[in-house]
């Protein structure tokens, strides 16, 4: 596009507020493109900031990611009205991103995980009340599959003693996407397993090479979005 990329090293909020640094960079760019942990912190930049503030990650959401997903899903399929997510995982910032696209497009965001990783009460409560879309909550795989646009996996939770490591299999081994669960969802189903992707736990060896998978070809419209996305506030 032209411009020039500037990385600024260091975790705003840490030794200064984070609402001096967005004054700062406000002097010298024409936009911050952020990843933090703290959504708190991101807020805190974008209120004080007098250029446009990007999301690019925080532990909360990921809404580049999923907005280069529904670029290709869109670019695939045509449009995104009716559009069936599945997505198979804890709730994790990408799950949230999903359930935000939810509130904002005509599209079914379904989580689909074992009891006990479900999204919070409060944060489901708060975008369901505001959705344009269909926003739910299921256990049964095998039932939400058969009716899937798009099936969407993220990583295991994390694990830090041998004790962890068995009770998170246990409970997402049932959840695992392989081959033979892909051949539930209709012939036009799109498989995204969002990178880093970790065969043997949420994708087995052979969903990856389904001729559902897509997500090689669905990466490259991060470029696109997002480029698409400093248009739009820059130009």
């Amino acid at each position: 596009m032209g411009g020039e990329a500037v990385f600024v090293p260091g975790r705003p909020g840490q030794k200064e507020p984070a609402k001096d640094i967005a004054k700062y960079l406000s002097n010298w760019f024409d936009a911050i493109v952020i990843r933090t942990p703290e959504y708190g912190v991101l807020e805190e930049i974008a209120e004080a900031s007098s250029i446009p503030v990007i999301n690019a990650r925080t532990r909360y959401n990921h809404p580049c990611e999923i907005l280069g997903d529904l670029a290709f899903v869109r670019k695939i399929r045509g449009d995104l009205d009716g559009l069936k997510v599945v997505f198979v995982g804890e709730a994790t910032n990408l799950c949230h991103s999903w359930f935000e696209a939810g509130v904002s497009l005509p599209i079914e965001v379904v989580q689909v995980c074992p009891q006990g990783y479900e999204i919070e009460t409060s944060t489901y409560s708060h975008l369901n009340t505001q959705a344009v879309g269909n926003l739910r909550i299921s256990y049964d795989l095998e039932q939400e599959l058969k009716g899937a646009d798009v099936v969407y996996t993220d990583c295991w939770p994390g694990r830090t003693t041998p004790e962890d490591a068995v009770r998170i299999g246990k409970s997402f081994l049932p959840y695992q996407i392989t081959a033979a669960s892909l051949n539930l969802a209709p012939t036009t189903c799109i498989f995204l397993p969002c990178p880093p992707v970790t065969r043997g736990e949420e994708v087995s060896e052979d969903a990856m090479t389904s001729p559902k998978c897509m997500v090689y070809e669905a990466k490259d419209y991060l470029l696109h979005a997002q480029n698409a996305l400093l248009a739009l506030y820059l130009l």
